[in-house]
């Protein structure tokens, strides 16, 4: 069965998350504060993690770093806030996804369903174990990365865009058409999600990021992978 770790501070809140998540099927455990959360999140295996940024003792934003170096599944933020650096932050750390509150539990609900799958899917994906192109060497089955000879470590949505780019080899897709592969949700995300992590791509894949040669804008159209 999948298991769900709910990391809320708020009773309420982490209430109606645990109910709808057990009515759809899945189980569900929650931590009322960040130390126990991270605890918990280490030491037991979840298949997804919803996160909220402002937690006593340890904050949302270090339980993902620390959670972003022991686990790859997927992390959602849930945040109160509504700035787009609280967003950027989160994202650029390795979080997949972020929703607002106040939220409707039944979007939250389809997110969570959208990231388990999404996930699902790319580690049963059946392509081929390496990929090398344009200096870029992909081992889908340790989801390593070499630059130019050089191992850059990826977080996971950062991989998962490029080997989706990688394999979809000089294909325009727009923000939008990134959005639902990678995230799973049909144009239900901002552009900040995926100008994000196209940038904190290219900072490490590029040997230029300001003038980048793999990772292609297409101005008015979206992004491609040159080969």
């Amino acid at each position: 069965m999948v298991k769900i770790l709910i990391i809320e501070d708020d009773y309420d809140i982490a209430s109606i998350e645990k109910d709808y998540i057990e009515t759809a099927g899945f189980k569900a455990d929650v931590a009322f504060d960040g130390e126990t959360g991270l605890k918990k999140a280490l030491e037991e295996n979840y298949d997804l993690v919803l996160l909220d940024i402002m937690l006593p003792k340890i904050d949302g934003f270090t339980i993902l770093r620390e959670l972003r170096k022991e686990k790859d599944i997927p992390i959602l933020m849930v945040t109160a806030k509504r700035e787009d650096i609280d967003k950027i932050r989160g994202l650029g750390m390795g979080a997949d996804d972020y929703v607002e509150k106040p939220f409707s539990p039944s979007v939250l609900l389809a997110r969570i369903k959208a990231h388990l799958d999404r996930y699902s899917r790319l580690k049963g994906n059946e392509v081929k174990s390496e990929i090398n192109i344009s200096g870029i060497r992909l081992n889908t089955e340790t989801r390593r990365v070499y630059v130019d000879g050089k191992e850059v470590e990826l977080k996971n949505k950062e991989y998962e865009l490029l080997l989706f780019l990688m394999l979809n080899l000089d294909h325009v897709f727009s923000r939008e058409e990134l959005y639902e592969n990678i995230w799973g949700m049909d144009k239900a995300g901002d552009n900040t999600t995926v100008v994000v992590h196209i940038n904190r791509l290219r900072e490490k894949i590029e040997r230029d990021p300001s003038n980048p040669e793999r990772i292609e804008t297409v101005w008015g159209a979206g992004y491609r992978f040159k080969p």
